[in-house]
């Protein structure tokens, strides 16, 4: 496979667990870098990906920058679980349960049936721990710092929402939706509107688009790839 890195190219990666999506595109970049002698190149994502979520990262590098938007107003599915019964200030793990409810009185079907509650258009307010700026502030780094911060709620779409596994206290989905959905926020919300709180334990993209984490690259194919490369 040849891949011509500053024309442009369009690669579909599969995000390690706990790498920010900026991680990927620094590492990407070290590699044309370091193993190709590219010096100077432009390496972007098209739609962030958290830290604690794995699954498909559009990266593109040269000229391809210029369809970055294209790829950010296409839809997205999401596999994952939630925890239903407690809480946690980030919606995830990144932070320490605050708050236990009793889920002993809660049926499969409550908690099936409520997910149509979240079908369709919608305002979502993103999480306090997201990368949204305030006032030139990320606002996970104000919450970190128990600085006061307020985030106006986004407006989403919400086209499939199906629990596929329940087994309490753990509840497994899949989400297709919008950009600029947060799943974390959706769990919560999920959480609140049965009485029990949740948060999100595991998230995993699986296509952006028609485009499937079946054909994404691990960082270490790539990486091999790019060492098999001649040097421009």
């Amino acid at each position: 496979m040849f891949f011509n890195f500053q024309e442009g190219e369009i690669l579909y990666i599969d995000k390690p667990y706990k790498w920010t999506s900026f991680d990927v595109v620094g590492k990407i970049r070290y590699m044309l870098k370091y193993q190709l002698g590219i010096k100077k190149i432009k390496v972007g994502h098209s739609g962030t990906l958290d830290p604690l979520a794995t699954g498909l990262l559009i990266i593109c590098t040269g000229k391809a920058t210029k369809r970055i938007e294209e790829f950010l107003n296409l839809d997205k599915v999401y596999s994952g679980t939630m925890i239903l019964g407690a809480t946690t200030p980030s919606y995830d793990l990144e932070t320490e349960i605050n708050q236990t409810f009793d889920i002993s009185g809660l049926t499969e079907e409550d908690i099936i049936q409520s997910t149509c509650r979240f079908i369709g258009i919608q305002d979502q307010i993103p999480p306090v721990y997201s990368a949204i700026k305030i006032n030139g502030k990320r606002a996970y780094e104000m919450a970190r710092n128990k600085q006061e911060c307020i985030l106006e709620p986004k407006k989403i779409e919400i086209r499939r929402f199906e629990i596929t596994n329940i087994k309490l206290p753990a509840v497994e989905f899949i989400v297709e939706c919008s950009k600029g959905t947060y799943i974390r926020s959706l769990a919560s919300d999920f959480g609140a509107s049965l009485g029990c709180g949740a948060h999100l334990s595991t998230l995993c993209r699986d296509f952006i688009g028609t485009i499937s984490l079946k054909d994404a690259l691990s960082i270490e194919q790539l990486e091999f790839l790019v060492s098999q490369q001649p040097k421009p």
